[in-house]
């Protein structure tokens, strides 16, 4: 399954600034939470804090995600235009991404050109393979289930259009 830039939407529902707007009053008010369009990367802080500097810096531009966690629907599927807030840990805006293009492939089947363009550590599949495998195992064992390398992955491309 693959979404690219020619299937992009032709207008944003929301300028970048407006929508940063909408967040630091959701902040304001104590509604960090609840905005969804606003998230940071992993599951602690060193990682987080991290990985939204690289993106501000233009370096790590794309993502990976478990399909597990939209196949119910819960969760929606990221489409290219959609823009998101990167934040880290403590919920601090730091820059807004634009998606452009997602795909969903085993995760046996992720390619060296994406682990570069993720942008982490020494940018090699190795590199990539190792650090999602292990944050992916760990995920999975909270559910109560087992990580394999046949699970569909959401190979997410985004742009910074704006840096906080």
């Amino acid at each position: 399954m693959t979404t690219d830039q020619s299937n992009k939407s032709k207008s944003k529902s929301i300028a970048p600034e407006e929508l940063l707007n909408q967040y630091n009053i959701a902040r304001e008010k104590g509604e960090r939470e609840n905005f969804k369009k606003a998230w940071y990367f992993c599951n602690n802080q060193k990682d987080a804090d991290e990985l939204a500097d690289l993106t501000a810096r233009g370096i790590k531009q794309a993502t990976t995600s478990l399909y597990y966690w939209y196949e119910d629907g819960t969760e929606p599927m990221p489409k290219p235009g959609e823009l998101n807030i990167i934040t880290d840990y403590e919920g601090n805006p730091k820059c807004i991404i634009e998606t452009v293009n997602v795909d969903v492939v085993a995760f046996k089947d992720v390619s060296e050109e994406f682990a570069h363009i993720e942008g982490e550590g020494d940018k090699s599949l190795a590199y990539w393979r190792n650090a999602h495998i292990r944050f992916f195992t760990e995920d999975m064992k909270a559910e109560g289930l087992s990580f394999t390398e046949d699970m569909k992955v959401v190979c997410e491309v985004f742009r910074v259009v704006l840096v906080v």
